[in-house]
Parts: C-alpha cells; structure tokens; sequence
C-alpha cells in the first residue's frame, strides 16, 4: 500500500510549531505508522535533519520506508515498541533528541484493514495486535481469562458501564464454542446491552473493542514506560509531543507531564521540602491542542485527539 494512503496526520500543523524542526534537528518519531508526520518532520529540518521511526506494525514501517523515500539517508526505522525507545536510538548512535512525538494508538490503516480484527464493523478473526508475530490475540484473551478479568478490562480500558453483563455473555458464549470473530463477538455485545440503554451515536461495541485492543498490546502500561524514557532523551530544550485519541492515554500525559513540571512532590502539608525534586520539563500546552473545525470535518478520526506538549528544561 502507498504510504501516504496509509495514514492521514492529525493536528500535524500543530505538532510541527511545537516541535520546531530546523537544520540539524534529530527527532524520535515513536509511533512512526505510515510516516505522515515523520515527512513533514524530515521536510521542515532539510538538509541535515535526522529522524528515527519506530513503530511495532511491520505493515507500517514499510508504508513509512515508502512514504520517506525522497529523505534516504537522513532517517531510519526500526520494529519495536516505543516503551523501549532509549535501547533503540542507542542502537542508532541516538544518545539525545530534539524533539520526540507520540501519536498514540490504532492508525485508520489498521482499523480499516479487516483482517487486522480491530473493528466491529468488519468481519473477520479476533486479532488485534499491532505486532502479529508475536503475543496472543483478542480470541485468545476473550477465551481464556476469567469473566471477573474480562469485566475488569472491559470496564477500565473502555470504560463500559455494561462490562459486567457483557462479560457473563461472553462466558457464556464461549462455553458453547470459542469466539473467534469479530462479528460473532459483536453479536454477543448487541445481545447483552439492551436495545434502550445504547448510545445513538455509538455503535454498542466501540468501546469493548477499545478496551480489548488496549489489553491485547499492553497500550496504557507501553505510554507510561513510553512517556518516561522520552523525557530522559531529550536534548535541554527539546520537545515532547503527543497525541492521544482518547481519555485514558490523555490522563496519563496529563499526570506524567504536571509531575514533571512540578518542583517538589512532598505530600500536602508538608513544612519542609523532604524530596529536593526538581522539574524536567515546562508546560507547552496547559490545555490540549485538539483539531480545527476544517480538520475535523476533512476527517472525522481526528474529532476526538488531544495534544500535550512540554519542553525539556
């Protein structure tokens, strides 16, 4: 597939005057996908700007191999999760960056590739990894873990007020015969929310699918440990960007970045400062940065993204 059908970047105007790349910026681009915002990136820092791409989707590094050709010599990709992006860029020679960004989550590429299992509205086998050589699929999980686990996912990743219910029907379900498909697990999901209680502008199983696929790849364990190794890679005055496309990812950034950004940490209360902790970075975005109107309209996936930013002190 051609790269720049791949992926579509969001808020990318944005993300590029919060990161400023200039000649010579050298950039972490850790959910590289189909490398929109990686050539944007590539082309603002010409001649000499340098940008790694990680990304745990094979499918996108050869988008994105594609999508960058025009920049040979000046990027390189790597397959691997972004949790682990200091070993990576050390692997590169990449000691400091910067500038990094996050686009976190699942690319429309993904979502729309039907034999990825990521959506409800498309038949097919219950995967949802992004890296599908390895780590068990959403059938294995569904399969497999107690109900009392499964309405635990499905009510903290998804946020799903029926996840109890929805867990006794797959239960249920599955004593019957595993669940394999998608279609068959969005049956189950239609079954066990009654037809009142549904959201008119949400399809029943959005937000069980969600939930499946942030536990299938660890997505919220994977953007902590992420968060982290990014701040210490950054170059004094270097910058953290990211994009988050729901609620859970964004109260994350939130909390790591204002932790970051505060200068002591003791508890309330406290008459002397016992931790001597002082902040990393400053707060570029005391809000989130979300899409423009026109943006939205052009491509409704981006109505719900948010963007944090901080710059290294």
């Amino acid at each position: 597939m051609a790269g720049h059908a791949y992926h579509v970047p969001v808020l990318l105007r944005e993300v590029l005057a919060l990161l400023q790349p200039a000649p010579g910026f050298v950039c972490i681009d850790g959910t590289v996908g189909g490398g929109g915002h990686a050539a944007a990136i590539l082309a603002a820092s010409a001649p000499d700007g340098f940008l790694l791409g990680i990304d745990r989707d094979p499918q996108a590094l050869a988008a994105a191999e594609q999508r960058l050709a025009p920049y040979a010599g000046r990027f390189c990709l790597a397959r691997g999760n972004y949790a682990d992006m200091a070993a990576i860029a050390a692997e590169r020679g990449i000691d400091q960056a910067d500038g990094i960004l996050l686009d976190i989550g699942v690319s429309s590429h993904q979502l729309d590739a039907a034999s990825r299992g990521f959506s409800y509205q498309q038949d097919a086998l219950l995967d949802m990894r992004m890296d599908q050589s390895s780590g068990r699929t959403a059938a294995e999980l569904i399969n497999s873990e107690s109900e009392a686990e499964l309405t635990r996912i499905l009510y903290t990743y998804g946020e799903e007020k029926w996840a109890k219910r929805i867990a006794a029907f797959i239960a249920e379900a599955r004593a019957l015969k595993p669940i394999e498909t998608t279609s068959e697990l969005v049956d189950i999901i239609k079954k066990a929310i009654p037809a009142g209680a549904r959201e008119k502008d949400q399809h029943p199983a959005k937000r069980s699918f969600q939930a499946l696929r942030i536990a299938v790849n660890d997505e919220l364990g994977a953007l902590t440990q992420g968060l982290e190794r990014a701040i210490s890679l950054l170059k004094s005055g270097g910058v953290l960007a990211v994009i988050s496309f729901h609620s859970l990812e964004d109260r994350i950034v939130k909390d790591c970045l204002r932790t970051h950004a505060t200068d002591c940490i003791c508890p309330p209360r406290t008459p002397v400062c016992l931790c001597q902790h002082r902040a990393d970075v400053r707060l570029l975005t005391r809000k989130p940065l979300t899409a423009a109107a026109a943006e939205a309209e052009a491509n409704p996936r981006s109505r719900s993204t948010r963007l944090r930013a901080a710059v290294k002190l």
